[in-house]
């Protein structure tokens, strides 16, 4: 397994799991609590929710998910904008803990920037450190400039991670975002690496790159080629959705995966990577 280091020295697998979308369906909760424990069971430790997601819905899913487990996951939170003053922060990772069943996340992110100033909202990660509510904070969908102002912030505990999206079909942060984090020593994870409506996955280059390599499972397929193209990066952290057990397995077979020159070139050539500055996306 690739692994990621943050800045207070704790490594995990740089292949984690999204719950975006997750817990709004009764009839997948069973696939979907499944499908996150056995992710956990087979050491992807990260996992990665936010109050936002399904208004607490999700929480309250991996919450289920990891009961029994929760020495055994990185867990990760979000907090939106419109709740993160200095007092905001408390009290919406006071009721994600709640919702999650823990008395602590392990990594606890600024949703996207707002119109709370980012003294405060680092401010009250800090409270949170210190009460034990958390053990580290991030940030989520920050630009490079956005990241130099969080730089610019005084502030006891560092910014750990910078959660963006990141995949074949958005290459954006690889213009300066990915470079600026890696020298910070903030962890880049990258939400939706599979792409979003399954039109990168249709993508001819991925189908003969796939057909070049094996799993543990059998054939390469054109998402563990897109995921596999994520993970080459050594401070990248992946946390892409698997809603069932078999999406969760191909996933983790993924990590088995090396590309070679050859296959990123012939990526490269087919979805180019940015050659300016492009505004961050972000859904």
């Amino acid at each position: 397994m690739k692994t990621v280091t943050f800045p207070d020295g704790r490594v995990v697998p740089a292949l984690g799991m999204g719950t975006w979308n997750m817990g709004d369906s009764d009839s997948r909760r069973a696939d979907e609590i499944r499908s996150i424990r056995a992710g956990v069971e087979a050491g992807i430790r990260v996992v990665d929710t936010a109050e936002m997601y399904g208004s607490g819905r999700s929480e309250k899913l991996v919450g289920e998910a990891i009961r029994g487990l929760r020495d055994e996951v990185f867990l990760v939170g979000k907090v939106l904008p419109s709740n993160a003053s200095r007092k905001g922060v408390r009290r919406a990772c006071a009721a994600s803990l709640e919702r999650l069943g823990t008395d602590c996340l392990d990594l606890y992110l600024l949703h996207w920037e707002g119109s709370e100033p980012l003294e405060e909202t680092i401010a009250g990660f800090n409270d949170l450190v210190e009460a034990g509510m958390i053990r580290s904070w991030g940030v989520s969908n920050f630009d490079t400039d956005a990241m130099r102002e969080v730089k610019s912030v005084h502030s006891a505990t560092p910014c750990a991670a910078n959660q963006v999206l990141y995949s074949l079909d958005y290459r954006g942060p690889e213009f300066d975002l990915l470079e600026y984090d890696r020298k910070a020593g903030i962890v880049t994870m990258a939400y939706s690496p599979l792409g979003q409506g399954g039109d990168l996955l249709r993508a001819p280059v991925l189908r003969r790159v796939a057909q070049r390599h094996e799993t543990s499972l059998g054939p390469a397929s054109p998402a563990q080629i897109a995921l596999a193209w994520v993970l080459r990066d050594e401070n990248v952290l992946a946390i892409p959705k698997a809603g069932s057990l078999r999406h969760q397995h191909e996933n983790i077979a993924a990590q088995e995966i090396i590309l070679t020159r050859d296959d990123l070139a012939e990526i490269d050539e087919a979805i180019a990577p940015p050659r300016r500055k492009e505004p961050l996306a972000m859904i």
